[in-house]
């Protein structure tokens, strides 16, 4: 047991290891080589970033919002998001040139680990009347996007404090060439899928 005196292993200097990145290299790479019959390690798909988005089209009315919206989505990436601005100035929806739209945020290497661990464990059973990801939002490149209504469901994101619910989308990249391969990667990590 860890008790609060005792400072994490990041600090400590040892290497710190996400769950899902030790469960890809001691399991997952031998079952995908295994079921498409790689010749090479390197051919083998893996995670390359997952992309965070969220839209704040509220936001040109009320500045704070757009401020709230970041500040909630740096606690569920665990880093600062970039803000994205509008390119182009519309009269109709009250948006000028280069104002804040909207966040996203690029997760790699162990914070893409982590994230994916609390979306998979924790984030997507909390989503009301959930029946399971749809299998076919693949890009054709092997990379899967899917979209959340409420960014509620992540465990940093205090009820109480929100003062408006924002949907979100998450890009899911690998490196995998076909669709299948990535599907099959992403069953790995215990995605779930509807059949």
């Amino acid at each position: 047991m860890v008790d609060a005196q005792t400072p994490a292993p990041e600090e400590q200097g040892e290497a710190y290891t996400p769950r899902l990145k030790t469960e890809y290299q001691t399991r997952i790479r031998g079952a995908l080589k295994e079921k498409f019959g790689y010749t090479n390690e390197m051919q083998i798909p893996k995670l390359d970033k997952i992309v965070l988005n969220m839209g704040i089209g509220e936001a040109v009315a009320d500045s704070k919002k757009a401020a709230a919206a970041m500040k909630d989505l740096a606690m569920i990436a665990g880093q600062k998001p970039a803000p994205t601005r509008a390119r182009l100035s519309i009269a109709g929806f009250k948006l000028r040139e280069n104002m804040v739209i909207g966040a996203k945020v690029t997760l790699r290497k162990e914070r893409m680990y982590e994230f994916l661990d609390r979306l998979v464990t924790v984030a997507l059973p909390r989503v009301r009347d959930f029946r399971g990801l749809k299998p076919t939002s693949f890009d054709g490149r092997g990379n899967y996007a899917m979209g959340l209504k409420e960014h509620i469901v992540f465990p940093e994101i205090n009820y109480d404090q929100i003062d408006q619910m924002w949907g979100m989308d998450i890009i899911v990249c690998t490196t995998a060439k076909t669709d299948d391969e990535a599907r099959e990667l992403l069953r790995e990590f215990q995605f779930p899928f509807t059949s």
